[in-house]
């Protein structure tokens, strides 16, 4: 099993080939099959539109939602396209985080001028720890 750090290094590299390449205006959609193809070019297990069934208060709700994608079935990627993050982006994927009881997430923008302001590497209860540059606990609005 490889480990989530160089997992997220392996997707982060990618992602910033892929911004440099054809740049921001794309639908997300373009950016997550391209990106997926990529990383399953890696050797990745990856896997896109995951869907995740939820079980609150007694209820189950099947495929409730859907990762947008998930590698090595333990990394969630949430990809975005717009002009800046919001708090509200950050807030999914940790809520994604904590329902798939998953440690780490990746909310990747391609929407802005370069990736570096659209990149957050999120953590849901998780104590190993990238370098800072690469971990956010807040978006600003």
């Amino acid at each position: 099993m490889r480990d989530i750090d160089r997992i997220s290094g392996d997707v982060l590299d990618a992602a910033m080939r892929l911004h440099k390449e054809v740049g921001p205006g794309l639908l997300e959609t373009v950016y997550e099959m391209v990106l997926v193809a990529q990383l399953a070019g890696m050797g990745y297990d990856v896997v896109r539109q995951h869907p995740v069934d939820v079980d609150i208060a007694g209820m189950h709700f099947p495929a409730a939602f859907k990762i947008d994608i998930l590698v090595d079935r333990r990394l969630l990627i949430e990809v975005k396209s717009v002009d800046k993050l919001h708090a509200a982006h950050a807030k999914q994927l940790l809520t994604y985080l904590r329902l798939t009881k998953q440690p780490v997430g990746l909310l990747i923008n391609f929407g802005g001028a370069t990736l570096k302001e659209g990149f957050r590497r999120l953590v849901n209860d998780y104590h190993p720890s990238a370098s800072q540059r690469l971990c956010a606990q807040k978006i600003t609005e």
